[in-house]
């Protein structure tokens, strides 16, 4: 069944792609991210917490997503780190989410604003700005992906997320 709902949904997108993007323009994105970000700059990090009173970096870019896009992103950020299409740092275009591998099993996850910055859930500072260029995000730089709307459905129902 999941091969014909992926074979389905390969030949929509086919038959679509001379449709133009449907994203939102890029400073109604800036500004909703700077929004987003605004609304959550402070709160503290907290292990498996997806709230005000705390949250991780997956849950972080979880309910970013939801609230700019309304795309549904997976809780974990390894799961995160398995969808979209993988970019390099010079096609980083705000929105992307960009990964840092910071231990032997242990991965970061953060939201790409523009200007060489993303919004992240800090363990030491709670959620804040920081630059892709400091020296410790250089250093654990992993990679980016864009979560395109359509690949992400059709990533998910092959995955069964």
């Amino acid at each position: 069944m999941r091969y014909f709902l992926l074979c389905g949904v390969t030949l929509l997108l086919a038959a679509c792609s001379s449709t133009p993007d449907q994203a939102p323009p890029p400073t109604s994105r800036n500004q909703a991210f700077d929004g987003f970000y605004q609304q959550w700059r402070g709160v503290p990090y907290r292990m498996g917490g997806n709230s005000r009173a705390g949250l991780d970096c997956s849950a972080f870019t979880q309910l970013a997503y939801q609230q700019v896009f309304g795309l549904s992103l997976p809780r974990t950020t390894t799961s995160q780190a398995n969808l979209g299409q993988p970019i390099t740092r010079s096609q980083l275009r705000h929105g992307d989410l960009v990964f840092f591998k910071t231990g032997w099993n242990q991965y970061h996850v953060g939201v790409y604003t523009g200007a060489g910055e993303f919004i992240h859930a800090s363990t030491s500072k709670g959620v804040i700005r920081s630059r892709l260029d400091n020296v410790y995000w250089r250093k654990h730089y992993w990679q980016a992906r864009r979560m395109d709307p359509i690949l992400l459905m059709v990533q998910q129902s092959a995955y069964g997320s």
